[in-house]
């Protein structure tokens, strides 16, 4: 059963500039906890071991938002990727155990192969199929090894008011455009920065076991079909056609699959995030803006 913490803790979002961190840091903040937000802005580089460990000094929990995202640029950065992705969180995983910290992990879909046709159980095992999804599933097994007691929170599908995202593109085309293709032969899970953040700190506050989590939006749906939702909300007039991936090539493959189950968040206790339609309808305004 979900509890309420009642204990004023010391968070630190690593990444708290980006999209998910911005909100995580409002999130931990609702949640009455002391918060700050750390980054390269700030100079925290999780490359440098000291100065990793000198930054979760005093924390009881750090929040690693902090990733490589550039799907399709990892493809040929792979080494840069698997630094960020892998070697940082590996860093950030030992300072925290040094440290006395809980560590929450954020990682991806993309660590599995996207073949599946039923919702990927927490414990379905990894088989990447691009690079950046190689480097988060090594970032992943780093974090197991080097601390323990963490949880890992695979997500997908991410929009928010915080940054750029696939909500703000297609309503911006929707503008632009007479008429728009969308693949129609991907399904996802699309999850609003917001309720991530929220389900994170529910977690924490639930002291829910060490282990690996999925923290999406429940049901599913296509590109296409998310884009139908988007363009209602936007309040454009645009003709939508649904395509195949194979009309939009891209450097990365894409999982035709990545919808994730929530079995494990059921076990603990803790209320997975909604239907995405519903959770869409109550973030368009804000997103959109």
């Amino acid at each position: 059963m979900e509890q309420e913490s009642g204990v004023r803790e010391r968070w630190l979002v690593v990444g708290g500039a980006g999209m998910l961190g911005q909100d995580m840091v409002d999130a931990a903040r609702a949640a009455d906890h002391e918060v700050a937000g750390a980054g390269r802005g700030t100079g925290l580089d999780l490359l440098d071991p000291a100065v990793t460990a000198r930054a979760v000094q005093g924390y009881d929990v750090v929040v690693n938002c902090a990733a490589w995202t550039a799907v399709d640029d990892a493809e040929t950065h792979e080494a840069e990727a698997f630094a960020v992705n892998a070697v940082g969180a590996a860093n950030l995983a030992q300072a925290c155990t040094t440290a006395g910290a809980r560590l929450v992990h954020v990682s991806t879909d993309y660590v599995f192969d996207g073949a599946a046709t039923v919702p990927y159980a927490e414990d379905a095992a990894v088989a990447p199929r691009s690079a950046y999804g190689r480097t988060k599933a090594a970032g992943e097994w780093a974090v197991r090894a080097e601390a323990p007691g963490s949880l890992i929170v695979r997500t997908a599908w991410l929009y928010g008011a915080g940054g750029g995202c696939f909500p703000k593109t297609m309503a911006r085309l929707a503008t632009e455009k007479d008429r728009l293709s969308v693949v129609d032969d991907q399904v996802g899970q699309p999850t609003w920065t917001r309720d991530l953040a929220e389900l994170i700190v529910r977690l924490v506050a639930a002291d829910a076991p060490a282990g690996t989590y999925h923290g999406t939006s429940s049901g599913a749906v296509s590109w296409f079909g998310f884009t139908e939702r988007i363009v209602v909300s936007s309040g454009a007039e645009v003709k939508l056609e649904p395509t195949t991936s194979e009309a939009f090539p891209r450097p990365a493959p894409r999982p035709a699959y990545s919808v994730l189950g929530h079995a494990a968040l059921e076990a603990v206790g803790v209320t997975p995030i909604g239907d995405w339609a519903e959770r869409w309808d109550a973030a368009a305004a804000e997103v959109l803006g």
